[in-house]
């Protein structure tokens, strides 16, 4: 078993431990520095990220590989990258780039296979001059958003 394949058997196995939270990523260097990412359902509290930092090194023998380790939960602008985290944010504004366009609107709904958007535009009346606010919604296969980000309202 490869150091990678061990380090992804013990993030899997003590994840599992806290099912509200989920791996979105990790990569070691070539200095064997484990770089961890994690979120949650109800986000991620520091004593979680302490325990799965814990957990791991608690389990790896540095004897047989020296290594350094950060476990962190990802940032606010990180882009969002599973369907849970999609999921998670429903009821909140993104800003989702595809191959056509750049939108932000608000996230209605997120399923397995797609989300969809809605937000308010202003365009030419049909009738007369002027132009008015219309609703518009949009369903985005998961394959089309090329980025999505929540955006941070205060």
């Amino acid at each position: 078993m490869t150091f990678k394949e061990k380090v992804n058997k013990l993030l899997i196995e003590s994840l599992s431990e806290k099912p509200e939270l989920f791996l979105i990523d990790f990569t070691i260097t070539d200095a064997f520095k484990i770089i961890v990412a994690i979120d949650g359902d109800n986000g991620v509290a520091l004593q979680d990220c302490i325990d799965l930092s814990r957990l791991v090194e608690g389990n790896l023998d540095r004897e047989e590989q020296d290594f350094s380790l950060e476990v962190a939960s990802v940032g606010v602008g990180s882009p969002l990258k599973l369907v849970r985290q999609y999921k998670k944010n429903v009821g909140r504004t993104l800003i989702v780039k595809t191959a056509t366009e750049n939108l932000e609107a608000e996230l209605v709904e997120a399923n397995d296979d797609f989300v969809i958007l809605s937000w308010k535009a202003r365009e030419p009346k049909k009738i007369g001059k002027g132009k008015e606010t219309v609703q518009k919604r949009l369903e985005i296969p998961y394959a089309d958003i090329k980025e999505a980000i929540v955006t941070v309202t205060f």
